[in-house]
């Protein structure tokens, strides 16, 4: 195969010598064609990671949760590596100061979701054709995904709920091969029919008055709204290079009558780095500019937290939720809106606007019951787990019917408590939420404390979106 550059990913394969092992630096060039020896590590995994600074948090994980025979052992993984910038980002979502206080079977669980059976190499034959994920099973029980791009960048769960990209791919240690990540992945289950069509249901949609960017530094000054694009772009906040989309909506303009169950601002996509990273959406106080004279230095900005957010993606659409934030404001008139980019990102993305003569414009979209639905309770079905075991719910443990399985939501009003329950790599908590369509995918986890056993109970309580409710559900996890 051809050599081909990245200049998104960088792909390191050949390592020449020992002293240039501990280095995670990236080439910007790479080739898969095997050099004489330059593409073994010649040493095992554990070693790698341990002598590898950018990797410390693994190594230190590694430690913690007793899984050093994985990692030094002779039978031969696929090793998802998680660099320093994962477990930070990890440790700040979940609420936790140092991975000392990630309970060992959580973290334990989440390491061996990073360790493929088998190898997988992405100069593999089987795996020349891009954008083709197979199915590879992983340590914890469950399905991870693996496929590449066009420019062969390694993609974890592609074509699924949640997807990441690889940093460095094809490490080649004497007991398999390592892919280096920045972020913590997780099972994501493949993408159900969440749009299904319900007969209760209608769609309103409106269209902002105006859109536009600005633009800080030295473009300050400047109006942009003749500008078929929105851009977005973060570096120091206010630099020359940092600008931020702004729209305004008239909730007046929405026509239809119901219940609204459901708020959506759809974006479309020009382009977009795909990062990964945040790109947030805010309220401005200010609703009397125009898209012909809004600029930098005339912008009101918001004062309160981000209403919406979203990880950016290779996608079509930017789609953010905007259904708690309509419900607790409950606008009537003209909104101003704003989006950014994770702080410090230097991420690009264009989006089109209303001007724009291929791409759809941005839309706020309304999603309106009847509000007579109602729930009935098909199935439920206690479970048995093993002393510090795995177990992953399915419908086959709790169903409820009566609308679409996306709109079917559960909340928690009582966890058990000699273990814990996970969707993806969130720890679900009394108030967090989840659908039946996560429980039809399997991407509920309860993962058993390995030291209390007996019978608890998981209390819970559905609605759907059109408002109905049932109470009191009663799942019994038992402990052998």
């Amino acid at each position: 195969m051809k050599k081909t550059k990245n200049t998104i990913t960088k792909i390191l394969l050949g390592v020449g010598i020992l002293g240039s092992l501990y280095s995670c630096e990236i080439q910007e060039n790479f080739e898969y064609i095997p050099g004489p020896d330059n593409s073994k590590l010649t040493v095992d995994a554990l070693t790698y990671i341990s002598g590898n600074d950018s990797l410390s948090y693994l190594k230190e994980a590694v430690g913690l949760a007793g899984m050093e025979s994985f990692y030094a052992g002779n039978k031969e993984y696929t090793f998802i590596a998680p660099n320093n910038q994962a477990f930070r980002a990890y440790l700040k979502d979940n609420g936790y100061a140092t991975l000392n206080e990630i309970p060992q079977p959580i973290l334990k669980n989440m390491l061996k979701y990073h360790i493929v059976n088998g190898l997988v190499n992405f100069n593999d034959p089987a795996l020349s054709s891009s954008n083709k994920p197979i199915a590879y099973a992983t340590e914890n029980g469950q399905t991870m995904y693996l496929s590449h791009s066009s420019t062969f960048v390694g993609i974890i769960n592609e074509g699924t709920n949640r997807q990441w990209q690889i940093r460095t791919s094809n490490l080649i240690p004497t007991n398999g091969v390592m892919h280096v990540t920045n972020f913590i992945t997780f099972y994501s289950a493949p993408t159900g029919d969440a749009n299904a069509v319900n007969p209760n249901l209608l769609l309103d949609t409106i269209f902002p008055k105006h859109d536009s960017y600005i633009n800080g530094g030295i473009d300050s000054d400047k109006n942009f709204g003749t500008n078929n694009l929105m851009k977005v772009k973060n570096v120091e906040g206010d630099g020359d290079y940092d600008r931020k989309a702004v729209m305004m909506f008239d909730f007046k303009d929405f026509k239809k009558q119901g219940v609204v169950t459901d708020m959506r601002l759809q974006l479309s996509v020009s382009f977009t780095h795909a990062k990964g990273v945040d790109l947030n959406l805010f309220e401005t106080p200010n609703t009397t500019w125009s898209e012909s004279s809004i600029k930098f230095n005339n912008m009101v900005f918001a004062t309160g937290p981000r209403i919406a957010t979203i990880k950016t993606s290779k996608v079509s659409f930017f789609n953010f939720d905007l259904t708690d934030y309509y419900k607790s404001r409950n606008p009537e008139g003209l909104v101003s809106l704003m989006l950014d980019g994770q702080a410090g990102s230097d991420e690009t993305d264009e989006i089109a606007t209303k001007e724009h003569t291929t791409l759809l414009p941005p839309m706020l979209i309304a999603t309106l019951a009847s509000g007579d639905s109602e729930l009935k309770l098909e199935k439920i079905s206690p479970f048995l787990v093993d002393k510090g075991g795995v177990y992953v719910l399915s419908k086959d443990n709790l169903q409820v019917s009566g609308a679409t399985a996306a709109d079917i939501i559960y909340t928690i009003e009582q966890v058990p408590t000699f273990g814990w329950l996970l969707k993806g790599a969130d720890v679900l908590k009394g108030g967090s939420k989840f659908s039946q369509l996560d429980l039809d995918l399997k991407n509920i986890l309860f993962i058993q404390d390995g030291e209390n056993v007996g019978s608890q109970s998981l209390l819970l309580t559905a609605r759907d979106k059109a408002g109905a409710i049932l109470e009191n559900i009663e799942l019994k996890i038992s402990v052998k």
